[in-house]
C-alpha cells in the first residue's frame, strides 16, 4: 500500500475520532448544565422549575421569595460546586499524567490535608486579617497548600525529580499534615473542633458572590496556564524518555505543572473544605470516554468533575430531607466504591 492510501485511509479515520471526542465533550457540557439546574431546583423549599426558571431569565419580575432563594442561597452554591469540581478534576487529571500513577490526585497527595491543616490552625489560633477578616481561614488554608507543594518539591529534589519521588513525597506529605490535623483537633476547645470538623467535612454552605469570583478567577488562571502545555503532556504518557526525545524538557514541565495543580487545589478547597475523591474519580472517567491527549482529557476532566460535584451536591440535600449533609462525605462514599473498581480494572491494563 502506497504512502497516499495509507494517509488517506488514516485521515477519515482520525476525523472520525476527533468527532467523537467533541460530542462527548459536548455531551459533558449538556449534562453538567443539566445537573446545575437540577441541583438550583433541589433544596428544603420547594420550588417548581417554572419559577426558577422565572427567577434566573428576569429575576426584577419574579417572586421576591423565589428570587431570594435562587440568586442569594442556591445558585453562589452550584457555581461554587462546579468550579471546584471542575478546578479539582482538571488537577487531578494533569497530577496523573505528570506522575504517570493512576491514583495520583491533589487529596491522596496531601495537598488537600495541607489545606485542612492551615484552616484548623487559624481556628484554632483564633487569628483573623486584619481588614478581610472573612478570607482569614481560606488564605490559611490557601498557605498550607503551598506549603506542601514546597515540601514535596523540596523533598522531591533530594532524589532528582522524578515521578517516583514526588509520588513518595506526596505520600510523605499527606501523613505529614494528616498527623498535624489530629494534633490540632485535639489540642482545640469543644465549640473550636465543632468549626474544625465542620470545615473539614467540606461544605458548599460556605459559598457566595464573595469568594465565588475568587475561585472561579484562580480556575481560568490555572487553566490558561495549562493551555500551553497540553501537546507536551501528551507527550509525556509515552514515557520521560520519549518525551525528551520530542524536545520535551521534563524537569521543567513537571515543575511549571505541579505549581498549577498547586493553585488549583488551593484554589478550590480554600473555600468549601477539604473534598476528597473528585480529583481521582472525575480524570478516569473523562479518560475512559476520551483517552489520553490532554487536548480533550483536561476539559473533558473538568466538566466531568463539575458535573460529579454539582451530583454530590443534589444527593447531599435529597439523601436527608431537611438536612445538607457535608459534600465532602458525599464525595467520599461515591469515590471508595469507585477506587476499589478501579483497583479491579488495572489487572485488565486499564491505566
Amino acid at each position: 500500500m502506497s504512502v497516499e492510501g495509507a494517509a488517506g485511509r488514516a485521515l477519515p479515520a482520525y476525523r472520525a475520532r476527533i468527532a467523537r471526542r467533541l460530542a462527548w465533550l459536548a455531551a459533558a457540557a449538556a449534562a453538567a448544565g443539566l445537573l446545575a439546574l437540577g441541583d438550583v431546583l433541589t433544596g428544603p423549599a420547594r420550588l417548581d422549575l417554572g419559577a426558577v426558571l422565572w427567577a434566573l431569565a428576569a429575576p426584577a419580575g419574579a417572586d421576591a421569595r423565589v428570587v431570594t432563594i435562587v440568586w442569594d442561597i442556591r445558585l453562589p452554591m452550584t457555581l461554587m460546586a462546579m468550579v471546584v469540581g471542575a478546578a479539582l478534576s482538571v488537577a487531578g487529571a494533569a497530577m496523573q499524567t505528570l506522575l504517570g500513577n493512576p491514583l495520583a490526585s491533589p487529596y491522596t497527595l496531601g495537598f488537600s490535608a495541607a489545606a485542612g491543616f492551615g484552616a484548623a490552625l487559624a481556628l484554632l489560633l483564633g487569628v483573623s486579617l486584619p481588614w478581610l477578616p472573612w478570607l482569614t481561614v481560606p488564605v490559611a488554608a490557601f498557605a498550607g497548600t503551598a506549603l506542601a507543594a514546597l515540601l514535596v518539591y523540596g523533598l522531591s529534589r533530594l532524589r532528582a525529580m522524578t515521578a517516583e519521588t514526588m509520588v513518595l513525597a506526596g505520600i510523605a506529605t499527606l501523613f505529614l499534615f494528616q498527623s498535624a490535623q489530629s494534633l490540632v483537633q485535639y489540642l482545640a476547645a469543644p465549640e473550636v473542633l465543632r468549626a474544625i470538623v465542620f470545615w473539614l467535612f467540606g461544605a458548599l454552605l460556605k459559598a457566595s458572590w464573595d469568594n465565588l469570583p475568587i475561585s472561579a478567577g484562580i480556575l481560568a488562571l490555572g487553566v490558561a496556564a495549562l493551555a500551553p502545555v497540553v501537546w507536551q503532556l501528551t507527550a509525556l504518557r509515552l514515557g520521560d524518555a520519549r518525551a525528551a526525545a520530542l524536545g520535551v524538557d521534563v524537569r521543567r514541565l513537571r515543575l511549571r505543572v505541579f505549581a498549577i495543580v498547586a493553585l488549583l487545589t488551593a484554589g478550590a478547597v480554600s473555600f468549601v473544605g477539604t473534598i476528597g475523591f473528585i480529583g481521582l474519580v472525575a480524570p478516569h472517567i473523562a479518560r475512559m470516554l476520551v483517552g489520553d491527549e490532554q487536548r480533550f482529557l483536561l476539559p473533558m476532566a473538568g466538566l466531568t468533575g463539575a458535573g460529579l460535584l454539582t451530583g454530590a451536591s443534589i444527593l447531599s440535600k435529597v439523601l436527608a430531607p431537611g438536612l445538607v449533609i457535608p459534600i465532602g462525605i458525599v464525595t467520599a462514599v461515591i469515590g471508595v466504591p469507585f477506587l476499589l473498581a478501579l483497583i479491579v480494572r488495572r489487572g485488565r491494563r486499564y491505566w
